[in-house]
């Protein structure tokens, strides 16, 4: 059935059995596609029949549908005509991970942040009644734990404000984020499950509802009858409707029928109504439900039958992470681990189980995260905020002005740093080190490998007066490169024969940058390779070493826009030094997703390419008339011999 779908209109007419197989066969579609290729499985496994009612009553893409987050969009995918394309779902050329506009007419939200759509669903909604699209309707499909971000809550708060709005929120509540879920909202909404009568409700309010940020007391208040007759708050509308909402619910979000009917009834209404569905996250596929954890968030490649993973285990940068935290921890007992609904991936599991009190989740919320990673500073401890780098982004004002501001002695360990591949524009981690290298005190270093991801990370927590940082890439880490010697904190990884080129390599770069660096060697060009290992504030003892070379050449992971190429061409500058840079790292643009080796090849960050660049820049350089170098670093080329495989 589901190849003959190739748009919305043609589920409208099917009837209540056809429904029920349409939606078996979409389950099994989802597993046997995503177990081949990896994604998000769970949360799409639970939002079938909700998204099967929803085109079926709504009109897109007359009527705006949003996802928060976006990785639930893999039915609404299908059922607007891309189920075809699911084999290459997050693969080179094909369809992404995430709704995404040059994919259909149907996709409007690319950004994959979490807790953005109620806002997007404000703004659209009210600029069609601004503009007399009155016929025009905007879904917003809000869970999976993004309404434990602030911003949801900023939203709700305007959309409650409106009268003459054309809006629809629908609660996709799976009790659920990327781990399970927490805070009091969350808990909040698990208690709807089980309430029966007035007294276990108001006993539950009294203990819990205080410890809600925001709209807490004034849901405790009206659960004592301040504003409401006692008979009124049982229902669990109580909270939504204390911000000014119609509430419906809550309603079994597997049940077609009824889903149906409150849709038809909200799109009548003609005011904002939010919708509570309760759904199962993983629901049709044993592993997924049987996954406490994760209820398969996210897979890789895994056995569709048992969800076994198919990958080659290997050494991930996130275990290295892990592992020398708790030994840190178990040395210290000021450290404390912190992370925004990501646990698992981040690594913080492991740590949670041996330091549970010393261990907070906070939900989808980097911004609190940071400014109470600050609070804690103040009172005596050593906090580790453990988040992906694409996510310090929405925590970039409380990181510059809470925590540096402040002196706060506060670690930032940033996984998933430089271009990760699969996800998409939204969670590659380039910006990172552009937008700390603006931070007054930042410390932030950028490890090459396991050894010096280690090391780093102690020295990290040693700064007590500073924010610091800590930032390495997805996936397996790479063997370790030994350098030749330290100079001044700089690590020495290939020396060249002669004065030529220094080639500054930062964080997992240094293969690449060893390889290349051979590859010239057998050109002719001499090129010395360093580390610097921290990258802000930059050693002033790169100058002392640059002016023995023709040129600098820095090879980065991130933007080049601000970058580390960018610090050192200030620091030249400042000190009047002339040698040329040259900076190999990322282009100021969005990346679309595809495998990080193939994005890291299109954008020349080879060491092939890199190579034939630095041949390039240096007979420019010496047709120019560079001037003499000293050769003070050099030494034979047998020293080198073992640097050429380390890839």
């Amino acid at each position: 059935m589901l190849e003959s779908i190739k748009s919305p209109a043609d589920i409208k007419a099917l009837d209540s059995a056809q429904l029920i197989a349409l939606s078996e066969e979409i389950r099994h579609f989802l597993i046997d596609k995503v177990s081949k290729t990896g994604g998000h499985l769970g949360p799409n496994l639970g939002v079938v029949e909700l998204t099967l009612a929803i085109h079926r009553v709504f009109n897109s893409p007359s009527d705006v549908v949003l996802f928060d987050t976006g990785h639930q969009s893999y039915v609404h995918k299908m059922l607007t005509g891309r189920a075809a394309d699911f084999d290459g779902l997050r693969q080179r050329g094909g369809i992404a991970g995430y709704p995404n506009r040059s994919e259909s007419e149907h996709d409007v939200i690319e950004n994959s942040h979490a807790s953005t759509a109620l806002s997007w669903g404000d703004g659209i909604s009210y600029g069609f009644a601004q503009t007399g699209q009155s016929d025009r309707h905007v879904v917003v499909v809000v869970g999976d734990g993004a309404l434990t971000g602030g911003m949801s809550w900023e939203a709700l708060n305007n959309i409650a404000a409106t009268e003459v709005r054309n809006l629809v929120i629908i609660v996709n509540d799976n009790e659920r984020s990327y781990s399970p879920t927490i805070g009091g909202l969350a808990t909040y909404l698990s208690t709807l499950r089980v309430t029966r009568g007035y007294e276990r409700f108001l006993d539950w309010g009294k203990d819990v509802l205080h410890k809600t940020p925001v709209v807490g007391t004034p849901i405790y208040e009206t659960l004592h009858g301040m504003k409401k007759g006692i008979k009124d708050i049982v229902a669990p509308q109580g909270m939504f409707e204390d911000l000014g909402l119609k509430y419906m619910g809550p309603i079994d979000g597997h049940d077609i029928a009824a889903m149906e009917k409150a849709l038809l009834k909200a799109k009548a209404f003609g005011e904002p109504v939010l919708i509570h569905a309760i759904t199962e996250k993983g629901r049709g596929h044993k592993p997924a439900t049987d996954d406490e954890a994760e209820k398969f968030h996210a897979v890789g490649v895994v056995d569709p039958a048992t969800g076994a993973s198919l990958s080659k285990s290997v050494t991930s940068w996130t275990k290295v992470f892990s592992e020398e935290l708790i030994e840190i921890a178990r040395e210290r007992e000021d450290i404390v681990a912190i992370t925004a609904a990501m646990l698992g991936p981040t690594g913080l599991a492991a740590f949670e189980k041996e330091f549970p009190s010393r261990t907070i989740d906070v939900g989808i919320a980097e911004q609190h995260a940071v400014t109470s990673a600050a609070g804690m500073a103040f009172a005596g401890l050593h906090p580790v905020v453990a988040i992906y780098s694409t996510f310090l982004n929405r925590a970039f004002d409380q990181l510059l002005l809470d925590v540096a501001l402040h002196k706060a002695g506060v670690t930032f360990v940033l996984d998933r740093a430089g271009v990760t591949g699969d996800d998409g524009p939204s969670h590659h981690g380039i910006w990172d080190l552009a937008l700390t290298g603006i931070v007054p005190t930042m410390h932030v270093a950028a490890p090459r490998d396991a050894a010096r991801l280690r090391e780093t990370l102690r020295e990290a927590v040693e700064i007590s007066d500073a924010p610091s940082m800590v930032r390495y890439p997805k996936g397996a880490v790479q063997i370790d490169i030994p350098a030749f010697e330290r100079r001044d904190g700089i690590d020495v990884l290939y020396r060249g024969e002669s004065a030529d080129v220094l080639l500054v390599s930062i964080g997992s770069m240094a293969a690449i940058a060893v390889e290349a660096a051979s590859m010239a060697y057998r050109e002719g060009v001499g090129v010395t390779v360093i580390d610097p290992r921290w990258v802000k504030p930059l050693p002033t003892s790169l100058i002392t070493m640059s002016q023995r070379y023709k040129s600098v050449v820095v090879l980065e992971d991130g933007i080049k826009h601000g970058g580390i190429a960018s610090s050192i061409s200030e620091m030249f500058r400042e000190d009047g030094l002339a040698t040329p840079i040259h900076s190999i790292g990322v282009p100021l643009e969005f990346i679309e997703h595809s495998k990080r080796s193939e994005i890291l090849n299109d954008l020349g960050i080879t060491a092939q390419n890199i190579s034939r660049s630095i041949v390039e820049w240096n007979s420019a350089n010496t047709s120019s008339g560079a001037n003499t170098i000293m050769e003070e670093m050099q030494s034979p080329a047998r020293e080198n011999v073992d640097r050429k495989q380390q890839r």
